[in-house]
């Protein structure tokens, strides 16, 4: 049994404080755009698609924008409104916390689509880029959050129970690192595995990602606390899982979509 006791505070400058949580964003973008070149450099390579790799440094700025707003809206939408209808001003209190991935989500696919529309380049490729190193970032995020002592698993009595005593003294499920594994290491070469492959199609990475992601998302739910101003849903299900089976279907939809387009 570990007894959580880290700090969310990397260095206090007094001026300035430096997180791990917003560390796992940058170096999740930074890591993104580096493995995000390579991958591009490949699918060139063998598809002789015409593409300015120069271009991706573009859309980074809108990957940034659109994960900040549309992180922060979906968390707002989806888990907190009412609070937030009571205290707009603090929509800007990002500093304080409050994001959500299926928000990030629909803000990064929306934000893809208007710059391939912008550049004239498919939106599945783009978007199967996004996929392919997503997955790095989701990793260090669930790593942070276990750092910060957030997002904390169910009550348990299994010998690796980690105890957060900024929530309790009881031991509980390390929910983080579940979906730092599944969400990200495992998700991550699933992804890889395919996209290097000669038999690739594009929009495959893009489907397959919500399509795992949501599955996941939905093991690991069963072991995370859910969010106590929402609890669950018709005491059935918690947010996360009705976002993520949301996900799943939509996957599933754009694969048959794709498989019709391509018999065609």
């Amino acid at each position: 049994m570990y007894t959580h006791n880290l700090d969310p505070v990397l260095v206090d400058f007094g001026f300035i404080v430096i997180r791990w949580y917003s560390l796992s964003y940058i170096f999740g973008i930074i890591l993104g755009w580096w493995f995000g070149k390579k991958i591009i450099n490949h699918i060139i390579k063998v598809s002789h698609l015409k593409f300015n790799i120069k271009e991706f440094d573009d859309l980074i700025t809108y990957l940034i924008i659109s994960i900040i707003v549309g992180g922060r809206l979906g968390y707002i939408i989806f888990y907190n409104l009412g609070y937030y209808l009571d205290n707009p001003l603090d929509i800007l209190k990002v500093w304080e916390g409050g994001m959500s991935f299926h928000g990030a989500l629909l803000g990064i696919i929306f934000g893809t689509y208007l710059f391939s529309k912008k550049k004239n380049v498919p939106t599945f490729f783009l978007l199967d880029i996004i996929a392919c190193v997503s997955p790095i970032g989701i990793f260090l995020g669930r790593l942070a959050n276990f750092i910060n002592g957030e997002l904390v698993g169910k009550v348990t009595s299994v010998s690796w129970g980690v105890i957060f005593p900024v929530i309790d003294s009881l031991p509980r499920h390390p929910s983080q690192l579940y979906e730092a594994v599944l969400e990200g290491a495992v998700l991550f070469l699933i992804l890889n595995r395919l996209i290097f492959k000669q038999t690739y199609k594009m929009g495959t990475c893009s489907y397959l990602f919500l399509i795992y992601y949501g599955i996941f998302r939905i093991v690991s739910e069963f072991f995370r606390q859910p969010d106590p101003q929402i609890g669950y849903l018709f005491n059935l299900f918690s947010m996360g899982t009705l976002l993520s089976f949301l996900m799943i279907i939509s996957g599933l939809i754009i694969l048959f979509n794709l498989r019709e387009k391509n018999e065609s």
